[in-house]
């Protein structure tokens, strides 16, 4: 008898469980789920996991920011070559290079922290529909996938170890231009482990997760359209308060300019409570394919 397919989420925590080839050098590898490249997320929790194995206990990262250099192979390891450029008293700084073929790839520095007790301030997450009033993605897949573009499809057909629920659909499926922001509530499917470290790489993969699209909604298309070249340039994230991946977060986004062939964003998670989790920004690019 064949062996079940693993859980989605098993899969991610296998896949950020790099593998320790000698002192700052760590090896991770891509799920082969028939992507052409490794999705960007991926890679930003791997470098971050590589970057905390080399800390000591209690320290925790509150900042990163990375560059994408060239598209990820799936089908070849990846290796995470770490450079342990500070340690002090009260922060550790990492810089994190990820190679393949023998060329960077993508590199990251993290900065980590000791907690500590200071002020204490956050803006307002906004007043959305919460996730249990909107179309699941097995309600999207039913009710909306028959028709729809065959990259969109195979985006929303795809096990994930995260659920998304967009607070409107009308992007999917519409040539609109709509206002550059959208809210898109997030959860894990399965159960992520109660480990700080852990719950950081998670949330890391996803903050990479519907970024770069809402640059594109005011224009009336999407990171499907295949007359678009779309990649990550660069993402950097603020760690601001631990969360448990038990529950639904919102990742609140907007999109403040697109110039110059790039598109940048900015995205706020917050628990369902209220309480920003994480601050992200990220510029990609978003360049006409010349027409043949």
């Amino acid at each position: 008898m064949s062996r079940p397919n693993p859980a989605p989420m098993d899969v991610l925590l296998q896949t950020l469980d790099l593998e320790k080839l000698e002192e700052n050098l760590f090896r991770g590898r891509s799920p082969q789920v028939g992507w052409q490249r490794v999705f960007g997320g991926q890679v930003i929790g791997q470098a971050l996991v590589a970057a905390q194995r080399t800390v000591s206990e209690g320290r925790y990262v509150h900042s990163l920011h990375a560059y994408f250099m060239r598209p990820g192979d799936p089908a070849v390891p990846i290796i995470y070559d770490v450079d342990r450029i500070r340690d002090g008293s009260s922060f550790a700084t990492r810089r994190v290079v990820a190679i393949q073929h023998g060329k960077a790839i993508f590199s990251l520095s993290a900065s980590f922290q000791f907690d500590e007790d200071g002020f204490d301030h956050q803006i307002a997450m906004p007043d959305v529909a919460p996730p249990e009033t909107l179309m699941g993605e097995q309600d999207i897949k039913e009710k909306f996938l028959v028709n729809a573009p065959e990259a969109i499809r195979r985006y929303w057909e795809r096990p994930r170890p995260i659920e998304i629920r967009p607070v409107s659909l009308k992007h999917y499926f519409s040539r609109d231009k709509l206002e550059p922001v959208q809210d898109v509530w997030v959860k894990a499917v399965g159960t992520v482990p109660d480990e700080r470290h852990i719950q950081a790489a998670v949330l890391a993969y996803i903050s990479d997760m519907t970024l770069l699209d809402t640059a594109l909604y005011a224009h009336g298309t999407s990171v499907f359209d295949r007359d678009l070249q779309v990649a990550s340039l660069d993402h950097a994230m603020w760690f601001h308060r631990p969360c448990r991946m038990d529950d639904w977060l919102l990742y609140t986004q907007d999109s403040p300019s697109a110039f110059g062939a790039r598109g940048m964003t900015r995205g706020s998670l917050f628990d369902r409570s209220g309480v920003l989790i994480a601050s992200v920004a990220q510029e990609g690019l978003i360049r006409k394919k010349a027409s043949e």
